[in-house]
């Protein structure tokens, strides 16, 4: 039940909502695969990947991260030292058949990731000849996904072949969007290659939303990108505004989630509170 606040406006000039902690779950898995993808790049994929995994682990859902990027940023603020260990790159090429082998534990109670470093920038080249190369990475996560409740795909910001890998295995996609025209540009685009993907490789994939980052209500620019999101997209932009916040690269730097790093932060609310707002339009369990 969502209870409104008729008297006051939320970012998205809808009424404020109140999202309730959701229940525990009595089991875990099977997971929903979510690809946070953007072909822009900066505009807060890995940051919304590593908090919003934290904060679903904060109401006891078991979350699975996988780095897709080959800069490893979520890797690095996750704390894992991905040149050390295997990467998701052994993975999809074979070198490693179990993935339990690269799934790495990280300082987040519920929180696990499969890291990645630049081999994966390689992974295009050699996957070009191999049968079915779009499903390659959909292989590799279903031999886990009973084990978990959510698998967040950090994308790298390009809508190459390993992204459509990532749209291929997943159920649905969260588009990252920040408060800036550039940033919305090349949204159209974005919503062009998922609906490409779910007519010619996963008819079951779904746009879950579209999450607003990096706004600043102070300025005319971000409120005006905003209300423009909202005006195209509808119900499909979540509720929930992620405000910009020096915060937040701080702790990717102490590689750790802005709810460790900084919990009174209003961004460490603004996570908890996207992550109840998941679980209650049912994007998530």
């Amino acid at each position: 039940m969502v209870a409104k606040s008729e008297s006051k406006l939320g970012p998205t000039g809808r009424p404020e909502r109140f999202y309730p902690v959701p229940v525990k779950l009595d089991r875990h898995g099977p997971a929903r695969i979510i690809s946070m993808c953007n072909q822009k790049g900066g505009v807060g994929k890995t940051t919304t990947t590593i908090n919003l995994g934290a904060a679903l682990a904060r109401y006891g859902r078991r979350v699975l991260a996988v780095d897709f990027d080959p800069q490893g940023a979520l890797s690095a603020g996750l704390g894992v030292p991905a040149h050390e260990v295997p990467t998701i790159y052994d993975l999809m090429l074979g070198k490693v058949k179990d993935p339990a082998a690269v799934i790495q534990r990280t300082g987040v109670e519920g929180l696990d990731v499969i890291p990645a470093n630049i081999d994966l920038s390689a992974a295009e080249v050699h996957l070009i000849s191999e049968v079915a190369r779009e499903q390659i990475l959909a292989g590799v996560l279903r031999k886990v996904a009973d084990q978990y409740d959510v698998i967040l795909i950090d994308c790298q910001p390009s809508l190459g072949l390993l992204t459509v890998n990532a749209l291929t295995a997943s159920h649905g996609v969260l588009i990252p969007l920040a408060c800036e025209y550039f940033a919305l540009r090349g949204v159209a685009l974005l919503i062009e290659t998922v609906d490409k993907v779910r007519d010619r490789l996963n008819p079951s994939l779904e746009l879950d939303g579209i999450i607003a980052t990096m706004y600043d209500p102070r300025t005319l620019h971000a409120r005006e990108v905003l209300e423009r999101v909202v005006a195209t997209f509808d119900d499909k932009v979540f509720d929930t505004v992620i405000g910009r916040t020096v915060k937040l690269p701080d702790a990717s730097v102490a590689a750790k989630p802005i709810l460790e790093y900084a919990p009174e932060n209003a961004a460490s609310e603004a996570y908890l509170q996207l992550s109840r707002e998941l679980v209650l339009r049912g994007t998530v369990a």
